[in-house]
């Protein structure tokens, strides 16, 4: 842990709240949080909720089930997964309605764009206020949605933003829940969530993100092929059935203008340029054969209401890609 002598004691998150409820995404913050809390480090959590969107990486559920097991089920806090639906299948499926992923396009002229990133919302952010409100006391409808909150009541939400990261927190924008960030109040960074998770027995969590997410790293889309092949395979299929858009929107006859890619260089995936540079000998001199441009991703990870924005990927002028009412 870093230096108590520069940052506050854990006692300094405090106060009182109904309901205090943890956005749980199985990554290095909001783990910490979460055994924090279990530890009393922390005050008692009400309830950790983790937003699944049918598609996380397989070390994301193996984190989150030990999680479980040897943190939160031994402290009393329920873990609870909540789900609007699998967002490979959606984007597959004919009759599902799909909420798009931040796809790169290749436009009718060449030029490179993106779908309006909807995902997030759709799969992590509304069910976790659906069940803000379940928790308040809101009516189950009969569709299955979750009606309205009564004036005045709310619950304390952690999100798992450290120092880093500050600029990436963000209010729920409801009344009835009010995001709060400890690791940001008591000054912690990521480097001391990792080493405080070291210390507790979890030295490696990796970040929660969907397998065919577009913002993978080029080092994370060869850690997938070359360690979760059934994964990777996944990935690679879905990059090729995503070529013209969702499948609902096909059906519709509403094509995509252009054509989507899970990889910046708008290339299909097994054929992106994911590798390193091949290194040779040119007269007594390394060289780096062809030139290569790594695709860095974002380290900031996949949460509500603190998604990735990919703004390494993209150039400032790079335009959003959206589907068209009509087929081009």
């Amino acid at each position: 842990m870093p230096n108590r002598s520069t940052t506050p004691p854990f006692s300094h998150v405090s106060g009182t709240a109904p309901i205090r409820a943890l956005s749980l995404g199985a990554g290095v913050q909001s783990s910490a949080l979460l055994i924090m809390s279990a530890n009393g480090e922390l005050p008692k959590l009400d309830y950790a909720a983790f937003a699944d969107p049918g598609w996380e990486r397989p070390e994301t559920y193996a984190a989150l089930d030990r999680l479980e097991d040897e943190v939160a089920r031994p402290a009393g806090i329920p873990v609870v997964r909540l789900s609007a639906g699998d967002i490979r299948r959606d984007a597959l499926d004919p009759t599902s309605r799909f909420a798009t992923m931040p796809l790169f396009v290749k436009n009718l002229n060449g030029t490179r764009g993106m779908l309006r990133r909807q995902c997030t919302s759709s799969y992590k952010v509304k069910v976790l206020l659906a069940e803000a409100r379940r928790r308040l006391g809101a009516e189950e409808l009969p569709d299955g949605r979750v009606g309205r909150v009564k004036r005045g009541l709310s619950l304390e939400q952690w999100i798992g933003i450290s120092t880093d990261e500050f600029a990436r927190a963000k209010d729920s924008g409801v009344l009835y829940a009010r995001n709060r960030f400890p690791l940001i109040e008591l000054g912690l960074a990521r480097e001391d969530c990792e080493r405080y998770l070291a210390e507790h027995g979890f030295d490696a969590v990796s970040r929660s993100a969907c397998v065919g997410c577009p913002y993978t790293s080029d080092q994370g889309w060869r850690t997938l092929r070359d360690e979760h092949p059934e994964q990777w395979n996944e990935a690679v299929a879905f990059d090729h059935a995503i070529r013209h858009g969702s499948a609902r929107a096909n059906a519709g006859g509403i094509a995509l203008r252009g054509q989507a890619f899970l990889h910046p260089s708008l290339k299909p995936l097994d054929q992106a340029p994911i590798d390193p540079p091949a290194i040779r000998r040119v007269r007594g001199h390394l060289r780096l054969l062809p030139a290569h441009e790594e695709w860095t991703g974002s380290p900031d990870g996949c949460g509500p209401w603190a998604c990735r924005s990919g703004s390494a990927a993209l150039s400032p002028a790079a335009a959003e890609t959206r589907q068209p009412r009509r087929a081009a």
